[in-house]
């Protein structure tokens, strides 16, 4: 009882902290309904409130999902005997989904108060003809509200599905799928509101295509869907160390907002402010959440976050890149995910034995993480090809390799980037391992960032970012 009750209390300073957030985020929230709305602030005030609420859900639920079933063992510690709850994603997602929610007057305050009848204009008189059904003073956004919704349906979609994911362990042959059934509203707005399939040629190629534009048609979304299937199960791939799923998702995030605020503070307008405002909305809330569950999921995790948060960071991604017009843009950010499944590959299609977890090796003796291997029996040795392959990739120290002494092989590490972070760095403790590769990250994030705006003007006549320079 004792060590429950010290999972679902909160301590007299996080209960200080979390109310003095609370009534400060609420404070903010309410000042915003004396002005024009001011979205941006109701943003990050509800944000605020959202971590709050966040951490101490989690920790209050916590026993609870461990009643249910919902539970696991930290296989990474000495001490493991004792269960943690899991699925805490599915927490996260549905306080980011009612805080969403809450916040959808907020982007139109402007268009349902200031500028339309039975709003803050109610002594406004207007001629007939300017007013249809006796409601419509203006043209109402429709098309925004539209991308809005569609983007909450997608993220309430990719949630159900991921808790069907942790409540029945479906095999990842048949999940791998699920993202595509949640993106189906996005692609559908897209189509109506947008519709946009062209892309642009490098400058050096243009001569012998003959256009600067060239329209790929139904292939574009053939792309977008492929897209919104790799986001969300690139972040599934890359786990299985207290705090990874989190961290990397909340650098993702954050390079994506850095993404954002540089079409914001520009001196001059830019046309895609309104596209970066729309991705801001969606990225705040989803940072406060994320940051509350890192707190209980860093080294040493107190709770595991499950399938249904990995999907649900993914497709958050997903939704602001595709509606916010910079798909491009986050491929860039993904690198360290593209990397990690293109190097995933031999197992995940079977060409190489796949264990059910490829997490690293604790080794309790030494309280480090080694990689984790794959055996190979004498009777079942790879094919020649593959044995080829796999002797290369050692020897480019992309692969640690065992053989016995009539040449067979014994084993191969497992084929993640973690197992091969360890490869090149050795043996390390779980934390040191979530850091570097967040940092990595990171890192990696911000040379694609880079590459985005600064080294793409070697192939392209111009960067978006620049084009409200001309205006």
């Amino acid at each position: 009882m004792t060590s429950q009750a010290m999972l679902t209390a909160l301590s007299r300073t996080e209960t200080i902290n979390l109310s003095a957030l609370s009534l400060v985020c609420v404070a903010i929230f309410v000042r915003t309904l004396e002005g024009d709305g001011e979205p941006l602030i109701a943003s990050l005030a509800l944000s605020g409130f959202a971590f709050a609420a966040c951490y101490a859900t989690i920790r209050w639920l916590g026993p609870t999902f461990i009643k249910a079933g919902l539970k696991g063992r930290d296989l990474s510690k000495v001490n493991n005997s004792h269960y943690l709850p899991e699925c805490m994603g599915a927490i996260c997602a549905i306080v980011y989904l009612l805080i969403i929610i809450v916040f959808i007057p907020f982007p139109f305050y402007k268009d349902i108060v200031v500028a339309t009848s039975g709003g803050g204009n109610r002594d406004v008189v207007m001629n007939t003809e300017f007013v249809e059904n006796g409601r419509l003073l203006h043209k109402f956004p429709h098309s925004k509200l539209a991308s809005f919704l569609s983007a909450i349906i997608s993220l309430q979609s990719i949630t159900l599905l991921g808790i069907g994911d942790d409540l029945f362990d479906i095999r990842w042959r048949h999940k791998f799928f699920i993202p595509a059934f949640a993106s189906i509203p996005l692609l559908v707005i897209y189509f109506i509101d947008f519709g946009v399939t062209s892309v642009v040629v490098p400058t050096i190629l243009q001569p012998y295509v003959g256009r600067e534009l060239f329209d790929l048609g139904t292939l574009y979304y053939v792309y977008m869907a492929a897209f919104c299937i790799f986001s969300p199960n690139s972040i599934n791939i890359l786990a299985g160390i207290n705090g990874i799923e989190v961290s990397q998702s909340i650098v993702i995030a954050l390079l994506l907002v850095l993404n954002d605020a540089l079409y914001l503070f520009t001196p001059y307008p830019h046309p895609a402010t309104d596209s970066h405002l729309f991705s801001l909305f969606f990225l705040l809330p989803f940072l406060g959440v994320s940051f509350a569950l890192l707190c209980h999921n860093w080294y040493p995790a107190r709770v595991f976050v499950g399938d249904t948060y990995c999907y649900f960071a993914g497709m958050v991604f997903v939704v602001v890149s595709i509606l916010g017009h910079f798909s491009k843009t986050l491929i860039l950010l993904l690198i360290p995910q593209i990397f990690n499944f293109i190097y995933s590959v031999p197992q995940l299609f079977g060409l190489v034995p796949c264990p059910r977890h490829r997490l690293p090796h604790f080794n309790a003796r030494t309280g480090l993480l080694e990689p984790s291997v794959t055996k190979w029996e004498k009777e079942k040795q790879p094919h020649a090809v593959i044995a080829q392959v796999l002797h290369l990739l050692a020897r480019f120290r992309l692969l640690a390799l065992k053989q016995n002494d009539e040449g067979q092989i014994e084993e191969t590490s497992n084929f993640t980037i973690l197992n091969l972070w360890l490869v090149w760095r050795g043996p390390m403790k779980e934390n040191r391992l979530a850091t570097e590769i967040t940092i990595m990250q990171t890192l990696v994030g911000l040379f694609g960032l880079f590459v985005r705006h600064r080294l793409a003007l070697l192939i392209f006549r111009e960067d978006n970012w620049s084009i409200g320079s001309a205006v």
